[in-house]
């Protein structure tokens, strides 16, 4: 009973709310997406939901250290949100051909395998392991290729090319690293049990 009370407290707060907004937003992404018209201002307003959703992640991250309220739930709700729009996006951009398939195997693999090796590992060591930079950083950069993509950017220009090629190797360290961070949880919990 004590440990459901504690989760509801854990989940009353701003930032866990601004993830939850964030999470919500792949409603509009998923009618907005479905096909991008040739209409630029059609263009604007997925750019815009892109622009609010990338705010909403650097707001509840802000205002969970100023006002102390990392949680656990905050831990899985703050991440889950930006797979789940990274997922839904590049799934839609795929199928309109306006991604390769290689990149969508990439980018949807690596967080299929990060958030059901992350449950795995929470059930492990007892908790969550937090997003840390390069996982940030990761994100950041398929963020913002799928808004070069998005804005009709040439498929051959530097641009678009220097963040193709930046998210995908980011996104094979991210995984080596979540992996060696893993492995590092797991022996100190074996350790501590020792």
């Amino acid at each position: 009973m004590n440990s459901l009370k504690k989760f509801f407290e854990d989940f009353q707060t701003i930032p866990n709310y601004i993830s939850i907004f964030r999470l919500l937003l792949a409603i509009p992404f998923y009618f907005l997406l479905d096909p991008i018209p040739n209409d630029y201002r059609f263009r604007y307003y997925v750019l815009a939901l892109i622009f609010i959703a990338s705010l909403s992640d650097i707001l509840d991250g802000l205002i969970a250290r100023k006002l102390n309220k990392i949680s656990e739930f905050g831990k899985i709700i703050d991440p889950l949100a930006d797979k789940v729009l990274i997922i839904l996006i590049v799934t839609k951009l795929y199928l309109m051909d306006e991604i390769i398939s290689l990149y969508f195997f990439i980018i949807v693999g690596r967080d299929i395998l990060i958030f059901f090796s992350g449950i795995w590992i929470s059930k492990k060591i007892g908790r969550v392991l937090p997003s840390n930079l390069i996982g940030k950083l990761t994100v950041i950069s398929i963020g913002i290729f799928l808004i070069i993509t998005i804005s009709g950017t040439s498929k051959f220009s530097f641009l678009y090319n220097s963040f193709f090629y930046l998210s995908i190797i980011l996104s094979f360290i991210s995984v080596i690293a979540y992996g060696l961070r893993a492995y590092e949880a797991l022996k100190w919990k074996k350790n501590e049990i020792s």
